[in-house]
């Protein structure tokens, strides 16, 4: 082929291959987008009564102190108090007492509370036992005194006068006796109530949960 023909023929070429490039932008193609990853349905949900907030035992319960959250349906429990199922539980809860704690944020359950036309002694104390008062004192000089809070656990002991070493040493002589051990303590005077933090309850009698035979002690 002839050299000029030739010289003609790749100045084509490269003619053609420049206008492509222009035309292309000079990139390669961006890839394709990546697929969006589908979200997962949200859990279904029940709404509940919780308490709004913590709750000792023996607080009477206001409609301040109770709400509606929702709850997912796989945790449900018996015995969570939907509202699906009474939309007035919240006002018809409103009056009863706590017979045993709750956190924030838990679930009412009906075991745990004492409604208004039931004794509360009655329900807290456990079955078979007897509920003792007995005088502490309150001003904790001569024991735990206003450091005993419901649902302890203590000793019981009595403190007497020894009259015949009393008269021998011509003066006071005092003894004490463990009469009772590892009892719970039910309620402190006239409260039945915890308090929380620094504070403590103070009394002139302790109610105890004792048997029939420690009753006699």
């Amino acid at each position: 082929m002839n050299p000029a023909r030739l010289a003609v023929l790749g100045i084509a070429l490269a003619a053609g291959s420049g206008a492509a490039f222009l035309m292309s932008g000079g990139d390669p193609p961006p890839p394709p987008p990546a697929p969006k990853a589908e979200q997962p349905p949200p859990a279904p949900t029940t709404e509940v009564l919780v308490a709004a907030a913590d709750m000792p035992m023996g607080q009477v319960l206001r409609a301040a102190d109770l709400r509606w959250q929702p709850w997912p349906d796989a945790a449900m429990t018996a015995g969570y108090i939907s509202r699906k199922d009474n939309a007035k539980a919240l006002d018809e809860t409103v009056g009863a007492s706590v017979r045993s704690g709750f956190l924030a944020g838990e679930p009412i359950r009906a075991q745990k509370l004492v409604r208004p036309d039931s004794g509360f002694m009655a329900a807290i104390l456990p079955s078979g036992m007897r509920a003792v008062a007995i005088v502490t004192d309150s001003r904790g000089t001569n024991s735990a005194g206003g450091f005993i809070l419901p649902n302890d656990r203590i000793d019981v002991i009595r403190t007497f006068r020894d009259d015949a070493n009393s008269r021998a040493n011509n003066s006071e002589v005092q003894l004490s006796q463990t009469i009772l051990t590892d009892i719970r303590v039910l309620a402190i005077g006239q409260l039945i109530q915890e308090k929380n933090g620094t504070n403590v309850v103070t009394g002139e009698t302790a109610t105890l949960a004792v048997t029939p035979a420690q009753a006699e002690t």
